[in-house]
């Protein structure tokens, strides 16, 4: 299983609705994760690393578009606050 990081167009972020998915926040921290459901999310702030059970690390926060795929366990290593629009399919 793949996270996919990636930048959006002005015009990709009005397209998917973005702006309007409800937004997440949490403070630095480090916790352990699973994704019952598919996640799409666009950072608006933060920085973070998160670590699968593969052993593949992703950096990502402002400005990225982030997927993860529905099965996913991983490790949230929250280094600066994050404040992310989420969708969950």
């Amino acid at each position: 299983m793949k996270i996919e990081v990636k930048k959006l167009s002005v015009q990709e972020i009005e397209k998917l609705g973005i702006k309007d998915w409800p937004i997440w926040e949490k403070e630095a921290s480090t916790f352990d994760w699973h994704y019952d459901e598919k996640e799409m999310c666009y950072f608006l702030e933060g920085d973070v690393e998160v670590s699968t059970e593969s052993g593949e690390k992703v950096k990502c926060g402002k400005g990225d578009f982030v997927t993860f795929p529905r099965g996913l366990a991983c490790r949230w290593n929250i280094k600066k606050a994050v404040r992310k629009h989420y969708k969950f399919e």
